[in-house]
């Protein structure tokens, strides 16, 4: 739940359809998973993806902070909890993914955008605290090895699984309800998506500096 009582599945579903519509501008065609609230399992994603043929797999999330960092806040008189500690976005991959490097190249193609787009990186899930201490794989552009992540090491392509931003943040969680910041960021995802989908495999990197 976000500072002011809003599921993450709502930012998440807001979000997804704007990505999906800044792809298709693009020229590639996206596959929804799950906007409707209906794919619980979390294998079933990735297996619908690969029905699907996807030749990407991107996971959109919000994110929140660890428990001791929460505090409670009262909103039109509902008890809600709030932490403005940290703020930005966050991107993982899997070192169990069957396409771990071209998975990393995406996670920063991304993260570039981003920031490109005015979104800085949250570093907060490198601290070294029980919850979190992920190994930063990319510390200027946010990216993060969580190698457990379900839908990253069961994806049979690259993945990359975005916190769009802190939605317990309450300055963030109002701004990432607007809906130009929404277009923005999925702009920004889309563009750094098309920019790593034609970019060359490692193999193909290692090739052509022989």
């Amino acid at each position: 739940m976000s500072a002011r009582g809003r599921s993450e599945f709502a930012f998440n579903r807001d979000l997804a359809v704007a990505v999906g519509q800044a792809l298709q501008d693009r020229g590639f065609r996206a596959r929804m998973i799950g906007v409707g609230g209906d794919v619980n399992e979390l294998p079933a994603r990735t297996a619908s993806a690969a029905d699907a043929g996807a030749d990407f797999f991107l996971s959109i999330h919000h994110d929140s902070v660890q428990e001791q960092y929460l505090e409670g806040w009262t909103v039109e008189g509902r008890a809600q909890r709030r932490s403005n500690r940290f703020s930005g976005f966050s991107l993982f991959v899997s070192r169990k993914n069957p396409q771990p490097a071209e998975s990393l190249v995406c996670a920063r193609q991304i993260g570039e955008a981003l920031r490109a787009a005015g979104q800085s990186p949250s570093l907060h899930h490198a601290e070294p605290i029980h919850g979190e201490n992920r190994p930063l794989a990319d510390a200027a552009n946010g990216v993060y090895f969580f190698d457990d992540l379900i839908v990253l090491k069961t994806a049979r392509t690259a993945a990359v699984l975005v916190e769009a931003g802190i939605i317990v943040n309450s300055d963030d969680e109002r701004s990432l309800s607007e809906p130009a910041l929404q277009h923005r960021i999925a702009g920004a995802l889309a563009d750094g998506l098309q920019r790593c989908l034609a970019w060359p495999t490692p193999q193909e990197d290692t090739r052509k500096q022989r």
